[in-house]
């Protein structure tokens, strides 16, 4: 096709690949064990699949409500209440998404104006500040400190102020892995509190906690509550992330606005999937095992790495580790990264394209939701390094 002559100013003139498209893509090849991308390389559980053959079969192919279907808002709305002691409404506070992804894009659209500042807590995935500034807002961007990613909550306040609209958090938190603690929520409230501040929280990870860490939704905290809009994943819960489900919950006056968006934007989510997640959940254990599921790949890994000369704090949350290549290398992650796609057929990610300024720590990301087997071979790769 011929090209256009028109004259296009891009809402995001200096986008870069993104780190996963481009680890991926090297993995490929050099014919390399992929533990870089977030996502499971083994299948969800094969009841699942089943009800969603089922659904089709009984015909729930076409349209679904613009909120999701009923049974699923409902039982959402139980497992909320169940977890973290909060009620939402099933028809006016929670809807269904293409995703978290989607959710986090809807939420940020649905509440911020140009010039509006969004705080953003570094490293964040990645896909908070396009859509911030796709929607002419401005991220205000806060390391957080060490490579244990810790939260300095007086650098945090000194940021507030009349132009700040809304704060994202995540946790568990992609890709450090670190799990905000009762002391860290209840801190953000307090600084939140007497204030018009929007929270979003993404808590994708929810149910992918260890040891003896818990998982602090802002659900919880009554003050944060009210102002937050809480993005979920069925996606990460159930090794479905190409379904693309999710879910959004936040209060009535937040979820007007936030439906408004998301009619014009897909309407409504995939109805057979939707039928077959209302009757998954109605086994808590279906989520309430993900956590000691996952804690045995991270155990198994970490064992089979031991000896490596990685250095490590086992992970407290999320289905990732970080591993610190200060004593083998003095490369920038990226390049470190880089050489051992190439050299030692493994891929990873670095942290440094998630921090501000591109902080490097000399810490790589990998994903241990992978088969024993993956992993296993990708240890043993580590250790020779």
């Amino acid at each position: 096709m011929k090209s256009s002559a028109h004259n296009i100013t891009s809402k995001l003139p200096k986008l870069p690949e993104s780190i996963f498209s481009t680890m991926s893509r090297l993995a490929k090849e050099h014919n390399a064990i992929n533990i870089s991308q977030g996502f499971p390389n083994f299948e969800p559980d094969p009841v699942l699949i089943q009800l969603v053959a089922k659904a089709m079969k009984d015909g729930y192919n076409q349209y679904a409500p613009l909120g999701g279907i009923y049974p699923l808002k409902e039982i959402i709305s139980e497992k909320i209440a169940l977890l973290y002691g909060a009620n939402y409404h099933p028809q006016s506070e929670i809807t269904i998404t293409v995703g978290a992804t989607q959710a986090i894009f809807t939420a940020i659209s649905a509440l911020v104006w140009p010039n509006d500042e969004v705080i953003v807590l570094k490293p964040a995935y990645d896909c908070y500040e396009p859509a911030i500034k796709s929607n002419g807002g401005i991220p205000v961007l806060i390391q957080l400190t060490g490579k244990d990613y810790a939260i300095d909550w007086d650098v945090f306040k000194a940021h507030l102020n009349d132009k700040t609209r809304m704060v994202i958090i995540n946790t568990p938190h992609n890709p450090s892995g670190m799990v905000f603690s009762k002391s860290d929520m209840l801190m953000l409230q307090s600084c939140l509190k007497d204030t018009n501040i929007i929270l979003l929280s993404d808590e994708v990870y929810e149910h992918i906690v260890f040891d003896s860490n818990s998982h602090e939704s802002a659900s919880k905290y009554p003050d944060l509550a009210s102002r937050s809009f809480v993005c979920a994943s069925f996606g990460k819960t159930f090794h479905a992330t190409g379904w693309k489900m999710g879910y959004c919950a936040a209060p009535a006056e937040l979820m007007k606005e936030f439906q408004k968006i998301h009619e014009f934007n897909v309407f409504c989510v995939n109805h057979p999937f939707q039928r077959a997640l209302a009757e998954y959940l109605k086994k808590p254990a279906h989520y309430l095992d993900l956590g000691p599921f996952y804690q045995e790949k991270r155990d198994l890994f970490l064992s089979a790495i031991k000896n490596s000369r990685f250095k490590f704090n086992p992970t407290q949350g999320t289905y990732f580790q970080l591993l610190d290549f200060s004593e083998i290398s003095n490369e920038s992650d990226i390049a470190f990264a880089e050489r051992l796609v190439k050299e030692s057929g493994i891929a990873c990610i670095p942290i440094s394209v998630f921090n501000k300024d591109l902080v490097d720590n000399k810490q790589i990301r990998i994903c241990f939701a992978k088969t024993t087997e993956t992993l296993l071979r990708a240890a043993e790769i580590i250790t020779t390094i």
